[in-house]
């Protein structure tokens, strides 16, 4: 299990806006989660996360995939600039590249990321017309344990979102994107203080596996308790 030691060393991985990632930066500097985000590295230069990462005096780096002959290089380009700030966790951001296997294994158990659904429901990309095409009542995020196979790593935590009959995607992704900045800071400090891990293909909080993962609401008393 991991060791809670100091403030956890932390790598973001980026390509938009990176609304999840100033939602980590702030729960960090405000003491709510023991992190220090060491690099965010975006595949685009364009990302405005990057601008959020330069405000926040933290290290802004780029790496472009047309820059690299083959995915191969490109990943082991990427693992190799991950490496060089020594994270305790990798996090996923709208990070919106798949990583190859080879970067997968080498952060097994220490890498997470987020999903706007309830997955293993809606895995993959387009969710929120997905959602409201199928004519469903309630959607969510869910933050998962990183695997080789797309949104399919272990849940860790939920939170739900009501489907409104007069939603369509932009509307629906917004309120998803509100309990999306709750729940990933949440994760990322259980880990930091060494209370979750990734064991035997599943998530392990305070010990006890998950058979389910933990809801939102779930969090949130215990943590007023």
């Amino acid at each position: 299990m991991n060791e809670p030691a100091g403030r956890m060393p932390v790598v973001v991985l980026v390509s938009g806006r990176g609304s999840n990632l100033q939602a980590i930066i702030d729960a960090a500097d405000q003491g709510r989660i023991p992190a220090t985000i060491e690099a965010v590295v975006s595949d685009s230069a364009d990302a405005f996360a990057l601008e959020r990462a330069r405000r926040a005096s933290i290290a802004a780096l780029t790496l472009i995939r047309r820059d690299f002959p083959d995915r191969l290089a490109y990943d082991a380009a990427l693992a190799d600039l991950i490496e060089s700030h020594n994270p305790g966790l990798v996090v996923l951001a709208g990070f919106m590249r798949i990583l190859g296997p080879a970067t997968v294994q080498r952060y097994a158990g220490r890498m997470l990321n987020i999903h706007p659904s309830l997955l293993p429901a809606y895995a993959g990309l387009d969710t929120h017309r997905r959602v409201i095409e199928a004519g469903e009542i309630e959607t969510g995020a869910s933050v998962h344990f990183v695997t080789e196979t797309l949104d399919a790593g272990p849940a860790i935590i939920q939170a739900r979102v009501p489907v409104k009959p007069d939603d369509d995607a932009d509307r629906l992704a917004a309120r998803v994107l509100e309990r999306e900045h709750q729940i990933y800071p949440m994760a990322i400090g259980w880990f930091a203080e060494g209370r979750l891990e990734m064991r035997d293909g599943r998530a392990w909080l305070d010990g006890k596996p998950l058979d389910e993962p933990i809801r939102l609401e779930q969090a949130t008393k215990s943590s007023a308790a």
